[in-house]
């Protein structure tokens, strides 16, 4: 169901439970970063930086790519099933302003949800894995954690939990390459952004945006497209995980392989 479709008091219900999932995620993000840093600090003797959000000056550069390879991966994979007629948009009221203000609060909106997820699932306990029993058993562990997190989400089903563990294996790949979790929460950020955002989607089968000028009007197969769980329910947002997955190992290479 469409926002505007809510009646005065369905809108204030969903206000209102945005706000208790904002302050949750906040919670979550608040004790995941003070349990890291305690462990570090205290018992390890060691930089709080080394948790991963250590500010840099490749920081600013890896916070703009891991935002854009997702956003890319998905554009490429979502525009032919547009063309295709596998999924319909019809043109909506609203302008050019007021897209951009609304997909610049949603952009907002989710930075602290997708800090909060990745300090929980790629931070301290994933970090100290890796160093126990390996960065494949770590990620397998870490990514099945993340997807049974989610198993509650309206829509969920087993393609859905597939796609969402191969989101944890996607985004630990982002942590263990660049030992950053600026670039892993850019990515995941990059990832929810363009969702519900620019392709006005649900996100894990949640709607938190209603882009103005244009809707879905037919949210195609369920086994492509995910419907109304979002992408991350069907076979395309496993292949745009995929896309996102290759773009990250290029960009990690040191750059004389890139340029080779």
């Amino acid at each position: 169901m469409r926002l505007k479709q809510l009646r005065p008091l369905g809108l204030l219900l969903l206000f209102a439970a945005i706000y208790l999932l904002l302050v949750q995620v906040t919670s979550t993000l608040l004790a995941a970063l003070v349990a890291g840093w305690l462990l570090l600090g205290l018992v390890e003797r060691r930089p709080l930086g080394d948790l991963g959000f250590r500010p840099q000056r490749r920081t600013p550069t890896e916070i703009l790519v891991g935002l854009a390879i997702p956003c890319a991966a998905l554009l490429l994979v979502w525009l032919p099933i547009v063309l295709l007629g596998a999924q319909r948009y019809r043109p909506d009221d609203g302008t050019w302003g007021a897209w951009l203000a609304g997909c610049a609060q949603l952009l907002i909106w989710l930075i602290v949800p997708a800090a909060g997820e990745e300090a929980l699932f790629r931070g301290y306990p994933f970090q100290k894995l890796v160093e126990w029993v390996g960065p494949v058993i770590a990620t397998v562990g870490a990514s099945a954690a993340f997807a049974v997190a989610h198993y509650n989400n309206p829509g969920i089903s087993v393609f859905a939990l597939i796609n969402i563990f191969a989101a944890g294996v996607m985004l630990s790949i982002a942590y263990l390459r660049t030992g950053s979790l600026w670039f892993a929460t850019a990515v995941h950020l990059g990832w929810n952004w363009q969702i519900g955002g620019p392709l006005d989607l649900p996100i894990s089968g949640l709607e938190l945006f209603d882009a103005p000028m244009y809707e879905p009007s037919d949210l195609g197969s369920a086994w492509l497209t995910g419907r109304e769980f979002g992408p991350e329910g069907g076979l395309a947002g496993l292949v745009a995980l995929s896309l996102v997955t290759a773009g990250m190992w290029w960009y990690t290479k040191p750059k004389q392989q890139r340029d080779a």
